[in-house]
């Protein structure tokens, strides 16, 4: 693909984890993650605790993923960062760090859009087939639900979203109400499959064309749980494994018959799945059984699912073989668009 030999160093500071990675080309030669227990007892991301946790990790996690690389940074070709979407005092810290360690190198810097690096996780060369274009991509995580075509490395275009929350959140605001640990979608997605999907039913939320809404469901669940709880104080307990697995499988019919009927719409039926709640098991497997349908499935490696460098290097990757650079002036954005 590329006749030189490029080897990038990439940093993703988006949210609460702080990440770095070496890549040679599009083979990730290291991905060092650093994440922040400290939310856990907040029950959601503080921002303000992230960028200050960003700030302490980020020279050890970028020391790190250059020894496990065993790259020196002279030998480096570019940097690559998070320029958004994502927390700003988060992004901050990350882009701030790259802006500085590509003047000192004196090497092109190239910043890359969180959401889109979900998607290209799938070009990281693991030695497994990839997607042709075009493909349909399902971008789920805690801030974002999208149905994205993309025709090109970085041609994209958002044909369907949430209109409110995103479904990551529809997890994690539920694991709050059960009284489970944040982040909850990992403790729901075990629960879920010792448990009876079709014990309790939740409404499908009617959302217009190929968009999603995710706030009326979670308040189904709400109102739900506390009549329950008011007939049966012990209902949660008693039940837990059946409402995880029936709130799981609301989740996933809710995001797959917005998927099919973006197959059907656009008549592509390659389809590839992002973010860190394509970590879900149950996701997963519904996915995989649209073989049946003919249609041809993509699901990253683990450990690229949740935030990671590996996926803003890739991004960074074909940006650097279409010389797409950015200069110093570049700013992190919290909000900005495919």
């Amino acid at each position: 693909m590329a006749s030189k030999i490029s080897y990038i160093l990439s940093i993703e500071s988006s949210c609460d984890d702080t990440s770095c990675a070496v890549l040679k080309n599009d083979q990730v030669l290291s991905n060092v993650i650093a994440g922040q227990k400290v939310h856990q007892q907040y029950g959601g991301v503080v921002p303000e605790l992230a960028s200050r946790a960003h700030q302490s990790n980020i020279v050890p996690v970028v020391h790190t993923a250059l020894a496990q690389a065993n790259i020196d940074k002279k030998q480096l070709t570019a940097i690559a960062f998070t320029r958004g979407p994502g927390l700003m005092g988060s992004l901050l810290v990350g882009s701030s760090f790259a802006k500085s360690l590509s003047l000192a190198l004196d090497i092109p810097l190239i910043e890359v859009h969180h959401m889109q690096a979900h998607i290209l996780a799938h070009f990281i060369d693991e030695g497994q087939e990839k997607p042709e274009f075009p493909f349909l991509a399902l971008t789920i995580s805690g801030g974002h639900t999208q149905i994205v075509k993309v025709t090109d490395h970085h041609e994209m275009e958002v044909i369907g979203t949430t209109m409110d929350d995103a479904v990551g959140e529809a997890f994690d605001k539920t694991g709050k109400m059960l009284g489970l640990d944040y982040p909850a979608g990992p403790i729901i997605d075990s629960l879920a499959r010792k448990g009876n999907p079709h014990a309790f039913s939740f409404p499908i939320p009617k959302a217009p064309n190929l968009d999603y809404s995710f706030s009326g469901f979670k308040t189904s669940v709400l109102y739900f749980i506390q009549k329950q709880v008011k007939e049966n104080l012990d209902f949660i307990k008693e039940n837990l494994e059946d409402i995880c697995a029936s709130v799981q499988y609301t989740i996933i019919e809710i995001l797959f018959q917005k998927l099919e009927k973006a197959v059907n719409k656009t008549g592509i039926k390659s389809v590839a799945i992002g973010g860190g709640v394509s970590a879900n098991s149950g996701i997963r497997e519904r996915l995989l059984s649209k073989k049946e349908k003919g249609w041809k499935v993509f699901i990253p490696p683990f450990q690229y699912t949740t935030d990671n460098a590996a996926m803003i290097g890739i991004s960074g990757y074909y940006k650097f073989l279409q010389k797409d650079f950015a200069g110093l002036e570049v700013t992190a954005t919290a909000r900005i668009s495919m």
